[in-house]
């Protein structure tokens, strides 16, 4: 576990830092850690070192936007995306390493549409607030949060369609996941076993990436143009996710 190359240190500080910005409101760039992390570690293996980080990172997310959290839309949510996490759970039984690394790379390729798609919609009506609308991205944002830990564009697509402003969106999308994390980890302690205590080390070994990231994160969202750094993410996240089906 903990015999990595320079390199490889290398590419999990950086994503450590990716994930301490994305909790933060820098939209897309997570996208990229999934695939690299799955090239390191394999599929199912991944999903239990990633976990951690992001929980870790989510505190970061609560704390700086917790007041403007819109509970009324995340109560029609998490019912729903928990019973995607069930389903997911029982898929990552049946499927080997492989195959879960294609189910990752096709989830992370499905988020990089949802995340153009709403490039194209932003500004436009989307969808009601429905029931249905809620039971269908509750479902599929559950499914792709326990199986590649890549649900934030769903989860985005959703809070765009409620005209959610920026801080009330980032507070919202914080305790979600902070909500959700926390319900998948005993999931993969218990039944995936991809958690254990040399992957937590690993983990906190990890922190001041996603702490440097979190801080990092906060400046660039009122400093840099997000078109700039969204073209960049979703290109490299796309190339990352090919490789896995490689």
């Amino acid at each position: 576990m903990i015999d990595f190359s320079l390199l490889q240190w290398v590419l999990l500080f950086f994503c450590a830092m990716l994930i301490g910005m994305s909790k933060v409101g820098v939209p897309g760039v997570s996208l990229f850690v999934v695939p690299v992390l799955a090239l390191i570690f394999g599929g199912k293996a991944s999903t239990g070192i990633l976990l951690p980080i992001l929980m870790m990172a989510d505190w970061f997310g609560v704390a700086w936007y917790h007041r403007h959290a819109r509970w009324n839309y995340l109560w029609k949510l998490l019912p729903w995306a928990i019973a995607g996490v069930g389903i997911a759970l029982w898929v990552g039984e049946v499927v080997d390493d492989e195959w879960f690394k294609n189910i990752i790379a096709i989830l992370v390729f499905i988020c990089i549409g949802l995340l153009l798609w709403k490039d194209r919609k932003s500004g436009k009506t989307l969808f009601p607030d429905t029931w249905w609308f809620a039971a269908a991205m509750g479902v599929l944002g559950g499914f792709a949060t326990m199986i590649g830990n890549v649900a934030g564009p769903i989860f985005a697509i959703y809070l765009l369609a409620m005209h959610l402003p920026k801080n009330s969106f980032i507070g919202t999308g914080a305790w979600f996941f902070l909500i959700i994390n926390a319900i998948k980890f005993p999931l993969h302690i218990f039944i995936w076993e991809t958690i254990s205590w040399q992957t937590l080390k690993l983990d906190i070994t990890l922190f001041p990436g996603i702490a440097a990231g979190a801080f990092l994160g906060i400046w660039l969202v009122k400093k840099i143009p997000e078109k700039t750094y969204r073209s960049f993410v979703i290109i490299i996240t796309a190339l990352s996710a090919f490789l896995l089906l490689i």
